[in-house]
């Protein structure tokens, strides 16, 4: 398992306020943060080809990779990291944008919310 002590680079890489904000709605819906994992992937679809997923989940598979970063428990499944290797998810709280923000190095190009990718 990767910690917040591994590289920068690598991996799903998860802010400190992204983590603040996902320990937020854990609390809010009261989920066991024990349990709770942040799956991370991407799906067919979207604007640009592919769209990101996030979920909160207790549901995680023996061929899932696992992160943990600011104590946060992320698993990403093989075939989703191949698109998602070095991203960094933050979270913003701005007067024109509120919500999760992924910054991936492997986009070629991305769509004008931020919701889709391609390579």
């Amino acid at each position: 398992m990767n910690t917040d002590t591994a590289p920068a680079t690598g991996g799903v890489i998860l802010s400190e306020t992204a983590a603040k904000e996902i320990q937020k709605i854990i609390k809010e819906q009261e989920l066991d943060a024990e349990k709770v994992r942040l799956r991370v992937g991407v799906k067919g679809g979207g604007c640009s080809g592919f769209s990101y997923l996030l979920d909160l989940t207790e549901t995680q598979k023996d061929t899932d990779e696992v992160f943990e970063r600011h104590g946060i428990k992320i698993i990403c499944d093989p075939k989703s990291l191949l698109y998602l290797d070095g991203v960094t998810i933050d979270f913003k709280d701005e007067l024109m944008q509120r919500g999760f923000v992924f910054n991936n190095p492997n986009a070629t190009s991305s769509c004008g919310c931020g919701s889709s990718f391609s390579v």
